[in-house]
C-alpha cells in the first residue's frame, strides 16, 4: 500500500475487506511504501514499513538517481517472498512496483483503483508491457471502472466494495450510546453528520455555508463533521465567520466512526468526487438516511432512493437539508436499504474478490 496513517483509513478498510475473503491460512504480507500504521487486523499479516520518501517513490530530483537501486531492493524482496499475487494500491504504487514485477513472470499483479486518476503517457506504455495473464486492473465502482477503460483503453474489472452486514451491525452502538460518545446534547436536533478527510474535495466548505443558511430557520439543528486534514484551519475560520461555534463540531479523526452513525438523523455527503464512497454503504447499514452530491458513483449505488444535490451549491444543499427535516428519515433509510441490498452486494463482492485474486494454481 502507498501509505499508512489516518488519511488512508478508507483505503485500508477496502484492502481489509478484500483480504478477509482469502482462504483461511493463506499467507499475507503487507508492505507500506511510506508512513506507518495500518488497522490492527490479522488479515494484513506481518507489515513491513519501507519508510520511503515521496521524492524517492516518484523519482523526483536527485532521488531519481536512487530509483534503480530502490527497485533492486524490492526485486530481491519479492523474490524472497514467494508471492503469487501482489495487490497494488492505485497508480502511485503501480508506477513504482510494476517495472519490478514485470521481471518476475511468476507473480500476478492486481492494481486496485480507489478514485479518479490522472494518467500519464508513460502509464499507458507501462500497462501495455504486461500480458493479460500477469496484470489485472480493477476499480471499486462501476463508474470508476468505465472511466479507467476509457482513459487507458484497457479492460478494468468492477469490484464494488461492500461490507459484511452482520459484522458491521455487531460493531455498531445504539443511538443513545453514539450520542453520548460524540457529546451530542439531548435537547437539540435534527443532527446532521458528515465524515471524511478535511480536504477540499469533500465539500465541507460548501456544507458549512449551507448549514449556516439552514440554521436561520432551524436554530436547534446541529452538524458534526468527523475527520482530520489540511482544511481544518480553514473550516474553523468559516465556522467562526458564520457564527456557528455552538452548532458545529469538528471532533477530529475517530477510529471506526461508522459505528457511531446512529447518532445522526441524516448523513450528508457533499463530495466533489469519489471513487465509491464507502460511507454510503455504512450509512445504509446503520439505517441512517443519506443526502448525496449528484455524482454518478452515488447514483450507481442508490438509484432513485436518494436525493442528489448539485456539487458546490450551498443554496441547493440548504434547501435539501431543510426538506429532509420534514421527511420520515426511517422511511428513506428503509428505501435506500432495499435498493443497495447490502446482503446481495456482499455476496457479489466476495465472488469478485475470489476471481480477482485467483492465482490459477
Amino acid at each position: 500500500m502507498w501509505s499508512g496513517g489516518a488519511a488512508y483509513v478508507s483505503v485500508h478498510k477496502v484492502h481489509q475487506q478484500v483480504l478477509s475473503q482469502l482462504d483461511p491460512g493463506s499467507p499475507v504480507e503487507t508492505w507500506l511504501l511510506q508512513g506507518e500504521g495500518i488497522p490492527d487486523s490479522s488479515v494484513f499479516g506481518p507489515c513491513r514499513e519501507w519508510q520511503l520518501s515521496s521524492a524517492a517513490l516518484k523519482g523526483r530530483g536527485l532521488a531519481r538517481l536512487m530509483r534503480p537501486w530502490l527497485q533492486g531492493r524490492f526485486l530481491r524482496a519479492l523474490q524472497k517472498s514467494n508471492a503469487h499475487v501482489v495487490l497494488l494500491d492505485g497508480i502511485g504504487a503501480a508506477r513504482f512496483l510494476l517495472p519490478v514485477i514485470r521481471k518476475l513472470p511468476e507473480i500476478r499483479a492486481v492494481v486496485l483503483f480507489h478514485g479518479q486518476t490522472r494518467f500519464r503517457r508513460a502509464d499507458h506504455a507501462l500497462f501495455a508491457r504486461f500480458p493479460a495473464s500477469q496484470l489485472q486492473l480493477a476499480a471499486v465502482s462501476r463508474t470508476l471502472a468505465v472511466s479507467l477503460q476509457t482513459n487507458l483503453q484497457a479492460p478494468a474489472m468492477t469490484l464494488r466494495t461492500a461490507l459484511e452486514p452482520e459484522a458491521f451491525l455487531a460493531a455498531a452502538v445504539t443511538r443513545e450510546q453514539a450520542r453520548e460518545i460524540l457529546g451530542v446534547p439531548s435537547d437539540v436536533g435534527p443532527v446532521f453528520g458528515a465524515v471524511g478527510r478535511l480536504v477540499a474535495d469533500k465539500g465541507f466548505g460548501c456544507l458549512l455555508e449551507a448549514f449556516s443558511r439552514l440554521s436561520v430557520r432551524y436554530p436547534e439543528a446541529r452538524l458534526w463533521i468527523i475527520g482530520e486534514g489540511a482544511e481544518r484551519t480553514s473550516l474553523e475560520a468559516r465556522i467562526a465567520q458564520f457564527g456557528l461555534g455552538d452548532r458545529v463540531c469538528l471532533p477530529g479523526h475517530i477510529d471506526d466512526a461508522a459505528r457511531l452513525f446512529k447518532a445522526f438523523d441524516w448523513l450528508v455527503v457533499p463530495s466533489r468526487a469519489e471513487g465509491l464512497g464507502l460511507i454510503v454503504q455504512e450509512a445504509v447499514l446503520a439505517r441512517v438516511p443519506v443526502l448525496l452530491s449528484d455524482l454518478e458513483v452515488f447514483r450507481e449505488q442508490l438509484g432513485d432512493a436518494a436525493r442528489y444535490v448539485s456539487v458546490d451549491d450551498p443554496s441547493a444543499w440548504a434547501e435539501a437539508m431543510s426538506k429532509a427535516i420534514g421527511q420520515s428519515g426511517l422511511q428513506v433509510a428503509n428505501e435506500q436499504s432495499v435498493v443497495l441490498d447490502p446482503q446481495g452486494s456482499w455476496r457479489q463482492f466476495r465472488q469478485g474478490v475470489r476471481a480477482l485474486l485467483s492465482t490459477g494454481k
